[in-house]
């Protein structure tokens, strides 16, 4: 009686898989062997047959188990931000042009962001210039980090009584960004101040305006 065992093709994904069924086959054949009739009697032929069966089972697990390692991986990562020191504008000095002489024909003073005056049209400026200087902002936040100034688009009106001029042309120093080295940087801002023909004479003073800045 021969014992005739035949297995069907196993796709083997683990390299330590297959050197098992070489073994496996290997000692099957020794099996077959063993279960002819004039080398054994039924025990020994009942005994082997269960050793062949364990080891069918395990190489059907080992191949079952190689199949479902292979079909799935992962991989992982991780999440990070970083919170960076807010920008921020504080006011030093307001905006001042100081003292100005009108005429019957309109003019203009043009304070820079550096503190000089120009004039043009019928004005004219006294020697005794009163207060003159440029709006003063310090800018802080991340160090070396730059930004973006900007500053009003529209008139800026100043008043006195009934009485109105208007400021336009809103320069800065630096402009139109800036660097902030050491985590600080300081801003002038400049303008032009249009001076009506005849102006009544009095103290003008405006609401506040904006000079935003903001991280490039």
């Amino acid at each position: 009686m021969h014992l005739k065992i035949s297995f069907k093709r196993f796709r083997l994904w683990h390299q330590p898989t297959s050197r098992f069924m070489a073994w496996f086959m290997n000692y099957t054949l020794q099996a077959q062997n063993d279960l002819t009739p004039t080398k054994t009697n039924s025990k020994q032929k009942l005994k082997t047959m269960k050793k062949i069966s364990i080891l069918f089972s395990l190489v059907v697990l080992l191949s079952i188990a190689s199949l479902s390692v292979s079909a799935q991986v992962t991989a992982t990562a991780t999440a990070s931000a970083t919170i960076i020191t807010p920008i921020a504008i504080t006011k030093n000095l307001d905006m001042s042009f100081g003292n100005v002489a009108v005429s019957a024909i309109a003019g203009t003073v043009t304070l820079t962001p550096a503190n000089t005056r120009t004039i043009a049209g019928g004005v004219t400026l006294p020697l005794a210039t009163g207060t003159v200087n440029a709006a003063k902002f310090t800018v802080t936040g991340l160090t070396g980090s730059t930004y973006s100034i900007t500053l009003p688009s529209t008139a800026l009106t100043l008043t006195s009584g009934g009485n109105t001029m208007t400021v336009t042309a809103f320069t800065s120093t630096p402009t139109p960004t800036g660097t902030l080295t050491g985590g600080t940087e300081v801003v002038y801002v400049g303008a032009t101040l249009n001076v009506g023909a005849s102006q009544a004479a009095g103290t003008y003073t405006s609401a506040a305006f904006p000079v935003t800045v903001n991280y490039n």
